[in-house]
């Protein structure tokens, strides 16, 4: 389906960098794809809700230190 959109280039340049893409089709229809994958984790996270793991903040920090 066609569209017109007017773009900041600045931001379309960007974007472009980040998500790796070369051509503007490419690069919208990639950012697009990422908002939706990053709306469903956060949908999945917030299902699964949260979890005791038992330990205090200084224990977590030690542990993601000891990685």
């Amino acid at each position: 389906m066609r569209r017109t959109v007017v773009i900041d280039d600045d931001l379309l340049e960007d974007a472009r960098q980040l998500l790796g893409t070369t051509g503007i089709r490419d690069t919208v229809e990639e950012a697009l794809r990422e908002v939706i994958r990053r709306h469903r984790l956060e949908q999945l996270r917030r299902s699964l809700g949260t979890m005791d793991l038992g330990l205090t903040s200084e224990e977590l920090a030690r542990l993601r230190d000891a990685q």
